[in-house]
């Protein structure tokens, strides 16, 4: 298993003794993510005001939680009322990924990169940051990582506290119009993604036909929303699994 990730998260040709640790080196890397981090965050902050969360716990829920589609998705959980066991299940299913992405990622660490190091960093690994983390050519130490997160972190939380503010003194038809962004935000992740893999197109369609069915059809609308983004996630990932395997490389 470990020269497997090996050979999948290090590029044709690199080396381990290449070790990426300046802190620098991390901050600069990290501005790109934080300044995304800050726009996307400040509609959960809107959105989460204007569904009566206080601007504090609106900030706490970005500190303690640092993923976006998690948070939204736990919003929506919230305000629908739903049992804490329906909010876990909806978070395991989200937010599972990132504990494949931190297995994947350990393998890149610097072998002075400890346990206790990789239980900080394991805080803040995210698609973006994994995605330049594992980027790098060679290995990437403790001190890189730090500097990568820190600022997207700040950039996070900061966009949730602008926007939780923001709402408590913008007019309500300013309000109402930024909370379209949330939408576009959405969109804009989904459709590049879906145009260019057919694959992830029909998936995309399956989970709204199913979030249709559940929100329209008797019997499944009386199912909780915090179980319907359960099962619409399950399902159609589900299917897609079985219409497209990924089929596994010879070693």
């Amino acid at each position: 298993m470990q020269q497997f990730l090996y050979e999948h998260i290090f590029n044709e040709g690199e080396t381990k003794d290449m070790i990426h640790d300046g802190f620098k080196e991390g901050l600069k890397d990290g501005i790109p993510i934080a300044i995304g981090y800050f726009s996307v965050s400040f509609t959960f902050g809107m959105l989460a005001v204007n569904n009566g969360i206080s601007p504090f716990h609106a900030v706490l829920i970005s500190l303690l939680n640092l993923t976006s589609a998690g948070q939204f998705a736990g919003l929506t959980v919230i305000l629908s009322g739903a049992s804490l066991l329906e909010m876990a299940l909806t978070q395991l299913v989200i937010n599972i990924r990132y504990a494949l992405m931190s297995l994947a990622l350990s393998q890149k660490f610097a072998p002075s990169v400890k346990t206790r190091h990789r239980m900080l960093i394991a805080y803040g690994n995210t698609d973006e940051i994994f995605a330049v983390a594992s980027s790098k050519s060679g290995m990437v130490g403790r001190f890189f990582m730090y500097g990568l997160i820190l600022l997207p972190v700040v950039g996070w939380v900061g966009g949730t506290l602008t926007g939780a503010v923001a709402s408590t003194i913008l007019p309500a038809a300013v309000r109402s119009a930024l909370g379209v962004a949330l939408y576009g935000m959405f969109i804009a992740i989904v459709v590049p993604a879906a145009e260019e893999v057919r694959t992830v197109r029909i998936v995309v369609m399956l989970a709204l036909l199913f979030s249709t069915g559940f929100y329209y059809l008797p019997g499944l609308r009386e199912i909780s929303s915090g179980f319907t983004i359960i099962l619409c996630t399950i399902l159609a990932s589900a299917v897609g699994a079985v219409l497209f395997p990924i089929k596994e490389e010879a070693s």
